[in-house]
């Protein structure tokens, strides 16, 4: 007995293009990541900090990866991979092995600014002046341990975050990402699917399941031109040692302050720059030049890349009184 096909030809067609359509989009997805590794994985570098790239228990100690962004050898890492380095060298990924000067260090950011040694034009990446969007493909690329082009992929899962740097200080607008990490990534690019450098990989959570961080390549790029055109990351400070505080409903809508929370100040530097001013421990900062203030993190922030020897203006509250105080915050020695 012969069975009848019920099967219509748009059925046929319908069923028959599911794994071609599949098939497809797996092809788009790892184009996308080859043609950024493509771009990007020559211009990423094994570091080895203190001793030879041949080294190989002191690498597996002390190795981490950077990224080269100049064709004259400028390279970014991470702060921690060269923090205490009596000597570097960094090896690409077609054997070449060349030492390296340390031009610069930003522990407040997590980033150093190396130069490799080299006679010739380098492969570099480019930095994104550019901040990336959520869900978008990012690609991790690292010589971890001496592994070359170790890559990983994922997507852009946040944006915004803050992160401890080693040294306490906030590190802020970092890039969470989803491309697996492990710790020889330390300093190696996160790129986009054209090679882009769109972040520095700077951390990972140990508990947590596939999140990275990175900061930023805006970040990245003003650190670098700060150690290029200066020598160092100049930074401005107050001189005051501060604490969150809460402030009462009641008084910020008597008073129309511009946040709920403020910083209160604890205590001033004798030497510092807020010695020379009006501002007394016990005062309540809650506004730099009419920018609200909402913690001690957002005064660094605000503080930070404000120009030394410029003057500011803080929003004051003392006691029930609202004032405004002129302040010239120093540069960071």
């Amino acid at each position: 007995m012969l069975l009848e096909d019920t099967t219509t030809a748009g059925e046929s067609s319908e069923s028959g293009s599911a794994p071609s359509a599949d098939h497809d989009a797996l092809d788009a997805y790892s184009r996308a990541v080859i043609g950024s590794v493509t771009h990007a994985g020559p211009a990423v570098v094994s570091v080895y900090v203190g001793g030879s790239a041949d080294d190989t228990a002191r690498a597996r100690g002390g190795a981490g990866s950077g990224v080269v962004v100049t064709p004259d050898g400028y390279l970014l890492t991470n702060e921690h991979v060269v923090q205490s380095a009596q000597t570097v060298r960094v090896a690409f990924v077609d054997g070449r092995s060349v030492s390296a000067a340390v031009v610069g260090r930003d522990p407040a950011t997590d980033l150093a600014v190396l130069r490799a040694q080299a006679s010739s034009s380098l492969p570099h990446a480019e930095l994104l002046d550019t901040t990336p969007r959520v869900g978008q493909l990012v690609v991790a690329v690292g010589n971890p341990l001496g592994f070359e082009s170790t890559v990983s992929a994922g997507v852009v899962s946040a944006l915004g975050r803050s992160l401890r740097s080693r040294h306490g200080r906030l590190i802020e607008g970092i890039v969470q990402h989803t491309a697996a990490l492990n710790p020889g990534n330390s300093g190696g690019p996160l790129v986009d699917s054209k090679g882009r450098v769109v972040g520095i990989n700077t951390a990972i959570i140990a508990m947590a399941q596939g999140i990275g961080f990175a900061v930023p390549s805006t970040t990245a790029q003003w650190v670098l031109t700060e150690i290029l055109t200066q020598g160092r990351v100049r930074r401005a400070y107050l001189g005051i040692s501060g604490r969150d505080r809460p402030l009462d409903r009641r008084l910020v809508r008597a008073l129309g302050l511009p946040a709920m929370r403020a910083v209160e100040v604890m205590s001033r530097d004798a030497n510092g720059p807020a010695a020379q001013s009006d501002l007394r421990p016990g005062d309540l900062i809650c506004a730099v030049n009419d920018v609200p203030v909402d913690g001690i993190d957002a005064l660094h922030r605000h503080v930070s890349r404000w120009p030394a020897g410029t003057t500011l203006t803080l929003h004051v509250l003392r006691r029930t009184q609202s004032l405004r105080i002129e302040l010239t915050p120093r540069e960071l020695g």
